[in-house]
């Protein structure tokens, strides 16, 4: 494969990083965490969570999705390159 695969795969990996970061940081914890001060901790006394922690917690998925994907290409790139020898 290649160099370019790597370096793309090493920047979505830095940045998808940051981000999972960032939106873990955002979810709500036993103590409110940082998601009520943006209005995420405003929800009804019927639902569970409200609709900004499900997007939340979707956003945070796919994030965590791309970041393992990367991973495993690097991963795979590793793994070929060392094959072929180069």
């Amino acid at each position: 494969m290649p160099i370019w695969f790597a370096y793309t795969m090493i920047v979505l990996l830095v940045i998808t990083s940051v981000l999972l970061t960032l939106l873990i940081l955002l979810h709500r914890g036993k103590g409110g965490g940082l998601s009520s001060m943006f209005g995420g901790g405003v929800s009804s006394s019927l639902a569970g969570s409200s609709v900004a922690e499900k997007n939340l917690d979707r956003y945070t998925v796919l994030v965590g999705i791309v970041w393992f994907a990367c991973i495993v290409g690097i991963g795979l790139w590793l793994r070929l390159q060392l094959s072929s020898g180069a």
